[in-house]
């Protein structure tokens, strides 16, 4: 029983490798960022060179980490994985440099949480594939170069505002994902359903997809939810008839909006009469983190059209009052 929690992890992190597509035929969506990544493999392949730096930008969960997986099935290298909070110094990203070997992949998740110095340390490394290291100390300190095998820096963020211009010039292409739509995310969900062998019909996947945030991440978590819903209370099969119950447990609507959502919506409909509010008065009112608003309630909010940001806060829309059986203020209204 000791061992009981790094079983469940290994069994979780087992699930979420086995439904990453490996190839870019079996990634649905982004289409327009896989064709160009695809061309890229396929001319760097057919050059023997190694391919360019690569930036992928969007909100969480939308396959940032599958693809450069996909990226290193294709040029059949390795992917060297960390993140940029895990990156102190300049010393451990050069540990991770050295051990490369020509055409492996570094990805690097959250790559605007790397300290400045750091960032500053890859720009050697990512143009001319040379970093100096320092040895000693005082006056016997020196500097010694060492030459790295050609090697490709994928980086994800979901905050791409913050890297530094500089930094950004230097990755090859910049990609940004967006989220997805509810035809894809059915076809992922049914996709996921057939790997777990689970039974479900097409509206049971579209009913799944509609309120997964345009989030395949989201997609896959619910699927879980309503199997388990499903295996005791519908002898697991999923249709629509099941997932619409087993999603209401969990307090998501027919919109895809949970709990937070609609406290937050309800909070600026009631407390302050629609907006506009201030980001710091908001989080107090709902008992939640600034940037856990901002982060991660707003960006699908505004995407859906439920709100909008102002200079002087955040403003419930038409069709927010709509949603929740109001009538929008003439200023709003017109």
């Amino acid at each position: 029983m000791d061992h009981l929690p790094d079983e469940l992890t290994r069994v979780d992190q087992a699930y979420e490798i086995s439904l990453r597509p490996s190839r870019f035929d079996d990634y649905c969506g982004q289409r327009k960022v896989t064709e160009r990544l695809e061309l890229m493999v396929a001319a760097a392949r057919g050059r023997g060179e190694v391919l360019d730096h690569v930036l992928l930008s969007g909100p969480p969960g939308l396959g940032k980490t599958t693809l450069a997986y996909i990226l290193g099935e294709q040029m059949e290298v390795n992917v060297r994985t960390t993140s940029g909070p895990a990156i102190d110094k300049a010393a451990d990203l050069a540990g991770l440099l050295t051990g490369l070997e020509r055409g492996d992949i570094l990805f690097i998740d959250e790559i605007h949480r790397l300290p400045r110095s750091v960032e500053e340390y890859l720009y050697s490394a990512m143009e001319d594939y040379v970093i100096d290291i320092m040895i000693d100390q005082g006056p016997n300190a020196r500097s010694v170069r060492l030459n790295l095998p050609r090697f490709t820096l994928v980086g994800a963020t979901t905050r791409l505002g913050l890297l530094t211009a500089p930094f950004r010039s230097r990755f090859g292409m910049a990609n940004r994902l967006d989220y997805y739509n509810h035809t894809d995310l059915a076809h992922i969900v049914t996709r996921s359903a057939d790997l777990l062998k689970i039974s479900i019909d097409q509206e049971g996947a579209l009913e799944i997809a509609s309120r997964s945030r345009g989030t395949p991440r989201i997609a896959n978590n619910l699927l879980r939810w309503v199997r388990d819903y499903a295996q005791i209370k519908a002898d697991s099969h999923i249709s629509r008839d099941v997932a619409d119950p087993a999603l209401a447990m969990l307090d998501i609507d027919q919109h895809g909006l949970d709990e937070m959502d609609k406290r937050i919506l309800e909070c600026i409909l009631h407390k302050f009469g629609g907006g506009p509010v201030g980001l710091s008065n908001l989080a107090v009112s709902v008992g939640e983190e600034q940037g856990t608003l901002e982060e991660v309630h707003e960006p699908y909010l505004i995407q859906e059209g439920y709100l909008r940001r102002s200079p002087q806060g955040r403003i419930a829309t038409p069709l927010c009052y709509q949603r929740f059986g109001l009538k929008p203020p003439e200023t709003e209204a017109s």
